[in-house]
């Protein structure tokens, strides 16, 4: 028999913050100064992550995130970068992309060099000799819950557009108690729960609405 036992850091420090819970607090060095998660309370956040400073993908991204970041503020959604580089780095960084492609980040980017927000958030791989972060993405949401995560790999770069859209459909569905399908955008039909009960059932398939496929599918107008 296997007695051996892990030590406590192998089981705890690479959890991922999970679906429905607080996200993990945090104060940190950013290139606007120090932030604390807590501040953000009743907004919305983007919390993602690059691998490094001065990648090609990781540029792309920083790009697109600015040129996006006023439909995130219409939301009240608020971006943070992050990476496992200084502070120096970071500005430098910055200073380029607003040379070479005329574009200035106003978001906040955390210099995490001692990895203390990329461990709480489960932003390294265990036991991958690779120590930057992944390029990952956490929604949080105005109550300081975790509400989607998406990791990609090194080589792809992100789709912001969904980002929007994701944000959005979790707002909506709060804002009126339904889902969102596949492929849903503002202004689509939304996505009636399903009856609990038999009566509810019953009422249900009686209404006659062309929008009830069935008594487990129906759908509402915008």
């Amino acid at each position: 028999m296997n007695n051996t036992v892990s030590p406590p850091e192998a089981s705890t420090q690479y959890r991922l913050p999970r679906l429905g819970e607080p996200a993990p607090q945090f104060e940190a060095v950013t290139t606007q100064g120090a932030i604390r998660l807590e501040d953000y309370t009743g907004r919305w956040v983007i919390l993602f992550s690059h691998p490094a400073d001065f990648t090609p993908v990781c540029t792309t991204e920083f790009i697109a995130f600015a040129h996006a970041q006023p439909a995130f503020k219409e939301m009240n959604c608020e971006l943070i970068g992050l990476s496992i580089d200084s502070y120096f780095s970071h500005i430098a960084w910055i200073m380029s992309i607003e040379k070479n492609f005329n574009t200035k980040i106003t978001f906040p980017v955390i210099a995490d060099i001692n990895r203390d927000v990329a461990i709480k958030y489960g932003m390294i791989m265990p036991d991958d000799a690779v120590t930057a972060a992944s390029r990952c993405v956490f929604v949080i949401d105005d109550k300081q819950i975790v509400r989607a995560m998406i990791y990609y790999p090194f080589t792809t770069g992100r789709n912001i557009d969904e980002l929007l859209r994701l944000v959005k459909a979790l707002q909506t569905a709060d804002d009126r108690a339904v889902g969102t399908g596949a492929n849903w955008k503002p202004g689509d039909n939304l996505i009636l729960f399903p009856p609990l009960t038999q009566d509810e059932v019953e009422e249900r398939m009686r209404s006659g609405s062309p929008d009830c496929k069935d008594w487990f599918f129906a759908e509402c107008k915008p």
